[in-house]
């Protein structure tokens, strides 16, 4: 009787089968991007723009903390912060109120700029797109920036293009064809793939007749259709309408009110709590698990304006709706007020510095054991979870939460392996070198 049941060319036929599905997954899902995720995205208005947007917006959230939250002990209040926990984050918040208040900005042509004349739009997409090429020029824009056109759909299609035509035109025009660093476009309201292949093609025609290097733009997408989730024969929609985007898709920021309303929840039940809500985003998780492809929450509604009471209030509201994103693997959400900078901000770093000690301790045991493994011969078959710790000192470093030197005597690497940004890549490091 044989040892084997397989034969030795079909095993080495599965095999074979294995070792292309293994070398395709890595090419599909290659990690964490390497590039650095903003923790939220400011909507404002295309009208009301300025190549100086992000420092004024900065001077606002930074009187509303003082005024409304002076010292820790006022902080810990509105929040619920512990006050050692709090006494830890305010300088830190107000350093980067001063520092860099804002991530990533989006020019809106939709629902925050409305339906206009078309005249109107066309002054104000060059205008903007004027502002924009002087804030590249003095170094005034944030991190990232880009615009939100509206929807492609039969009745704003025609608009929606235009703008995107005529604000590039003007940008590349005043900007000697420069696009800021981070740029995309937000496509809203999806409800169709072809809506994603329009915008793909526009994208080509106009790197084309501008003789601009092939998938230099980037666009988003807004999930806040049921069509965007599920398609009509009860597929997940998101893969199809990812692969429609030739690779130009960046992100896919999930949109609370229009999806809540589409789901046919009333007005007064339309928050980032609904169940509706957490369901979408699970879905966009899944759907979108190792891509690259980065997620962004929605907008808390209710704007800190008004008495310490009300601004406190909606302080502690919009400080619980991103940490349960965060807790839910949202690590970006939408801010539409300057005031709501200062709860985004400390909500966040709460959030990171909380777990920062649990985080250091097991970071610095599965380097130990992943080198111990690595001595020996044998396989330490749990990287994807040093990956994870690995991200979460890089995230927290990236927003402020921690500064570099913090965050190298807590993981207990060295600036070179943490800005290495793979756990993989650090582990085979020290194997080389003997450490």
């Amino acid at each position: 009787m044989p040892d084997t049941t397989i034969p030795d060319k079909s095993l080495a036929a599965i095999l074979d089968l294995l070792d292309k599905a293994n070398v395709s997954v890595a090419e599909r899902f290659p990690g964490d991007s390497q590039a650095r995720q903003p923790v939220h995205v400011v909507y404002g208005g295309a009208h009301l723009f300025n190549a100086d947007a992000a420092q004024k917006l900065g001077a606002v959230a930074l009187r509303t903390l003082q005024e409304h939250a002076p010292d820790p002990a006022s902080l810990a209040s509105a929040l619920g912060l512990a006050p050692s926990l709090a006494a830890q984050i305010h300088p830190r918040v107000v350093d980067k109120l001063k520092r860099e208040p804002v991530e990533d900005f989006r020019i809106d042509f939709e629902d925050g700029f409305g339906s206009r004349p078309d005249s109107e739009e066309d002054e104000h997409a060059r205008r903007a797109a004027i502002e924009v090429a002087n804030g590249l020029r003095d170094d005034t824009l944030p991190h990232a920036i880009g615009i939100r056109i509206k929807p492609l759909n039969e009745e704003l299609k025609r608009r929606s293009l235009r703008t995107f035509d005529l604000f590039l035109t003007t940008l590349l025009g005043r900007s000697a064809g420069k696009l800021p660093p981070n740029f995309v476009i937000t496509l809203p309201k999806v409800t169709a793939p072809e809506q994603v292949t329009a915008l793909a093609s526009a994208c080509d025609a106009f790197e084309y007749w501008r003789d601009m290097p092939g998938d230099t733009l980037k666009f988003e997408l807004m999930i806040e259709t049921t069509q965007s989730v599920f398609a009509a024969d009860g597929r997940i929609a998101l893969p199809h309408l990812i692969a429609e985007g030739h690779g130009r898709i960046v992100a896919a920021h999930f949109g609370t009110y229009d999806y809540t309303a589409a789901c046919n929840i009333t007005a007064a039940h339309q928050h980032m709590g609904h169940p509706v809500c957490d369901f979408a985003k699970h879905v966009m998780q899944v759907a979108l698990a190792g891509t690259g492809i980065w997620l962004s929450d929605g907008a808390t509604n209710m704007m800190p304006i008004g008495s310490r009471d009300v601004v406190h209030k909606a302080w502690r509201l919009h400080a619980e709706h991103v940490r349960h994103s965060l807790v839910t693997g949202f690590y970006q959400g939408w801010d539409l007020h300057p005031a709501q900078l200062p709860s985004r901000y400390a909500a966040v770093y709460a959030f990171f510095l909380e777990g920062l000690d649990a985080a250091s301790e097991r970071l610095k045991n599965f380097v130990q054991k992943a080198a111990q493994a690595t001595l020996v011969g044998d396989m330490f078959d749990d990287a994807a979870t040093g990956q994870g710790l690995l991200n979460y000192f890089l995230r927290a470093m990236n927003c402020g939460a921690i500064t570099e030197d913090e965050a190298i005597e807590k993981s207990g690497l060295t600036l070179a392996e943490l800005r290495s940004r793979s756990f993989v890549k650090i582990l085979k490091s020290r194997s080389q070198n003997g450490v």
